[in-house]
């Protein structure tokens, strides 16, 4: 018997029993998608609980046996806690997961569940990593039906589906992929997971514009998105946060990839700067926030001689348009001009730099490039840039400041609000209030 299926409209949820171009009820084009539909019955009222009735018990959480899974997790895994692992193909999304299983399975109830990979390919790569995969138990399918019959017998206390884009429900007609065919299929293994206090990991592809394939409702039906980024060539991934009900989003975890699989990295800071034998000009350091964890990062400028009418600004790692901003606010506030100059900033080590606290630094690194003096290599720097040209405060200044201290650094130029009360060893703190007074203090450094 043909599964009953109904087509739902993604602009005013209208519901049609078969496929139109564009939606009877508000004519939008290419709204209809395909959804199970509703069985009749009678209808069930629920019944409204008053907030402070609600009884609110401690979780425990679980650790992943990862010290930088668990950080982006918000300190481990939640029962019932449904995360989405987003990345590009070959980054080490697979990877992370069997380890993470293959060191919770001595201890706990584990299933991988593949639709990508046969079980003997998932065994070579246990076995080329040399994991300790006693205890995990391996499932090769796509059917939903065949997956939730077998996640209820074995009642696990950690589950991967790895990719939810391979899972398929009989109740729908679409292929595989297919935008309600990854809703469903995510939507009824997560009602399965809040259900039996399983914490499931769902992988995604993502497109090629770096966003996870499929309805952006999957991301709101999870509890945590997680994207794994990184240069295929390089051995470093970076696994970010960006959405989390058990903890702080924009958690940052930082990751090697070795022959024998990813390994933590416990001081990234050290990863995010450079070596010089000696300081070179457009070089500065940013003492940023991501999450929780204060990092250093090196922001490098290079500018250059105009050969066209237009000259270029280009960033990496950090905001197009704030650099623009920054240029002008340089021009008009601290008298420095560079609209004869091509000009690139870079982040480096490959993080992106989303927090305005950044700005400072970047206006000092092209103001040091421009003159051709380098900023001393035990100088840190932070503050958010104003149009008015003020250097406004950042958050959790005290946390940047001894991530600095901790590294060695000597000297700070930080916002006026952020100088500390009491004084940190060994660190030498310049406040400032406005662009121009950091330029001048570069210029006295």
């Amino acid at each position: 018997m043909k599964a009953k299926t109904a087509y739902v409209c993604s602009e005013c949820g209208a519901v049609a029993l078969q496929w139109f171009g564009s939606c009877p009820s508000c004519g939008s084009a290419g709204t209809l998608s395909e959804a199970a539909a509703q069985p009749r019955g009678a209808r069930s009222t629920a019944r409204a609980v008053p907030l402070e009735e609600v009884e609110v018990r401690e979780v425990a959480r679980t650790s992943s046996g990862i010290a930088e899974l668990d950080r982006t997790l918000g300190g481990g895994l939640v029962p019932g806690q449904v995360t989405l692992l987003g990345g590009d193909p070959g980054i080490g999304k697979s990877t992370l997961l069997l380890q993470c299983l293959a060191t919770l399975s001595a201890s706990l109830e584990t299933i991988y569940v593949s639709g990508e990979e046969s079980a003997d390919q998932i065994a070579l790569r246990a076995r080329r990593l040399a994991l300790p995969v006693k205890g995990l138990r391996l499932l090769s399918e796509t059917q939903l039906e065949r997956i939730l019959a077998t996640l209820e017998a074995a009642r696990p206390r950690i589950a991967v589906i790895d990719s939810i884009q391979t899972v398929w429900t009989e109740t729908l007609q679409s292929a595989p992929g297919s935008v309600a065919q990854v809703r469903e299929c995510a939507a009824q293994l997560t009602r399965y997971a809040k259900r039996a206090g399983t914490a499931l990991f769902l992988v995604g592809h993502v497109t090629k514009e770096g966003a996870i394939a499929g309805p952006r409702v999957l991301e709101h039906i999870v509890d945590t998105v997680l994207y794994f980024e990184g240069d295929t060539h390089s051995s470093f991934r970076l696994l970010r946060a960006v959405k989390n009900r058990f903890g702080a989003v924009n958690e940052l975890g930082v990751f090697a990839m070795t022959e024998k699989g990813l390994r933590d990295v416990t001081n990234p800071s050290r990863l995010f700067l450079s070596t010089h034998e000696k300081p070179v000009p457009g070089s500065c350091v940013l003492a940023t926030i991501e999450g929780t964890r204060p990092l250093l990062v090196e922001i490098q400028a290079l500018v250059d001689t105009a050969h066209t009418p237009n000259p270029r600004r280009l960033s990496v790692g950090l905001e197009q348009n704030r650099l623009a901003m920054l240029l002008a606010v340089l021009h008009r506030h601290a008298g420095i001009a560079t609209w004869e100059q091509d000009i690139f900033v870079n982040a480096v080590g490959g993080v992106r730099i989303g927090e305005p606290a950044a700005d400072l630094a970047v206006c000092l690194a092209v103001v040091s490039s421009l003159t051709e003096r380098p900023i001393p290599g035990k100088v840190a720097v932070f503050g958010e840039v104003g149009l008015a040209g003020e250097v406004r405060p950042a958050p959790q200044g005290q946390e940047r400041l001894k991530e600095a201290a901790k590294l060695g650094f000597e000297k700070a130029v930080v916002p006026r609000a952020n100088q500390p009360k009491s004084r940190i060893p060994d660190l030498q703190i310049i406040a400032v209030e406005r662009v121009d007074q950091a330029v001048q203090a570069l210029r006295n450094l």
